[in-house]
């Protein structure tokens, strides 16, 4: 089987790379896809070295799946004209999450409504990922009515050249700014473009995403984007409001029983969640769990992932496996 990385030379691709080496995908053949200033580049996979090559040569190529991490523009132009050849097509960009025939697929919580003939399924945003991880089995038995997340976003999620403004900031040294401000020593509240009702484009993505992969519009919810200094992954800060009663007991078990979610929570050690202890991991973490003593139903949750891993590369392969069992099925 063949299978495509669009996009392979970026921070998403080359971790898109490293996770099929882990999770053993040494049988398959890689098609090492990227813009043409990258043609040529080689690529390390498992013991072979290999040639970065246009996205028109691996159409030629004809893989069986493709992973495209190259952006919006590239997945709107060509994930269709990859589907029609055969290929089975998951973008991580943002082009096709709001369409509601385009799966949006979080494996662990809604993989059973991709469907055999699905030729472009949707990897959501990094921060809705680890989100809806924690959320959907509480969901299941309590029903979210309110959500208020303020998010606390690596620069990672933003790409290479924020991570080189960060590092050139540090060392007082000329950057490139792919920010409207310097990041070290700074955040802002400030991911993606501002829209007309005040809100940013990474907001609109909690909103919308999450009631999609929930798979209820009837959830309200209110969010504040914000960049911070840091290169380990995303971190959450959530307040939810339920419609019926629960106990942390309970909480604490729904959550343990969660596969992908591991609970670090144990305040008179100083253990939470911390983007530092997260990076290059796959799971969800989760603490500071605790009621919500200013109006009933209410919890308040601390959730961190490497937004490059769980966030967007890992899910990624989780959805190959998935098509993989499915095809053989």
């Amino acid at each position: 089987m063949k299978i495509a990385v669009v996009g392979i030379t970026g921070l998403v691709g080359r971790e898109v790379v490293k996770v099929l080496e882990e999770h053993n995908f040494k049988e398959y053949e890689l098609i090492p896809v990227a813009s043409a200033k990258s043609v040529g580049k080689m690529i390390q996979f498992f013991n072979q070295k290999l040639s970065v090559i246009s996205i028109e040569q691996a159409l030629a190529r004809r893989p069986d799946i493709a992973i495209f991490v190259a952006g919006s523009n590239i997945s709107l132009t060509y994930a269709p004209i990859f589907a029609e050849n055969g290929c089975v097509v998951i973008d991580n960009s943002s082009a096709w999450r709001s369409y509601e025939h385009i799966p949006l697929v979080v494996p662990e919580i809604n993989a059973s409504v991709i469907q055999p003939n699905d030729k472009i399924i949707s990897n959501p945003n990094c921060s809705t990922i680890q989100m809806v991880m924690v959320l959907a089995p509480l969901h299941k038995v309590y029903k979210i009515k309110r959500l208020v997340i303020a998010t606390y976003q690596s620069v990672t999620g933003t790409g290479v050249k924020a991570v080189e403004q960060l590092e050139a900031e540090k060392l007082g040294q000329p950057a490139e700014m792919v920010y409207p401000h310097p990041i070290f020593n700074n955040l802002f509240p400030h991911g993606g473009s501002f829209e007309v009702n005040g809100d940013t484009t990474e907001e609109t993505k909690l909103l919308n995403e999450t009631r999609k992969i929930l798979q209820d519009n009837s959830i309200n919810i209110t969010s504040t984007v914000v960049r911070v200094p840091v290169t380990g992954g995303h971190s959450e800060a959530i307040n939810v409001e339920f419609h019926n009663e629960y106990t942390l007991s309970d909480i604490y078990q729904l959550l343990e029983n969660m596969p992908g979610v591991t609970i670090v929570d144990n305040p008179q050690r100083n253990e939470y969640p911390m983007p530092l202890y997260v990076k290059g991991k796959d799971e969800v973490f989760v603490g500071r769990i605790r009621r919500d003593n200013s109006q009933p139903k209410t919890l308040n949750l601390w959730v961190v992932a490497d937004n490059l891993r769980k966030g967007a590369a890992t899910n990624a392969e989780q959805i190959v496996e998935h098509i993989v069992k499915m095809k053989k099925n």
